[in-house]
């Protein structure tokens, strides 16, 4: 939860914002390996939000539930609801990526890293 607390308290509009692709190419000094590293990044954050929206919403999966027994429960749908709200992960990704958050490497010209 304090990767997403961290996400919330930049402020972060959850909507897209114009960039400048010059701005995004001088990063890296190639705008499609800025996009690359950013995509890599989206995915990982991607996949960290899901697996802690499951595991937080599996705190109230009931076993021996029905579809009559089904009720509202106040405290999952807050969360469902905190986690619809948080920015794309490919917003989170090119953020952390202009703040000098991101640690890559290149790969030499034999393909090692």
């Amino acid at each position: 939860m304090s990767q997403l607390r961290k996400y919330k308290a930049k402020g972060l509009s959850s909507s897209a914002q114009p960039v400048n692709l010059t701005d995004v190419a001088a990063l890296t000094g190639n705008l499609y390996e800025t996009l690359s590293i950013a995509s890599k990044r989206s995915n990982q954050i991607a996949i960290q939000l899901k697996e802690e929206l499951n595991a937080k919403l599996d705190e109230f999966a009931n076993t021996n539930e029905t579809l009559d027994e089904v009720m509202e429960n106040r405290e999952q749908i807050e969360i469902s609801k905190y986690y619809e709200r948080l920015p794309n992960p490919a917003i989170l990704a090119m953020s952390e990526f202009e703040d000098n958050e991101l640690y890559y490497r290149k790969k030499d010209k034999e393909g090692r890293k």
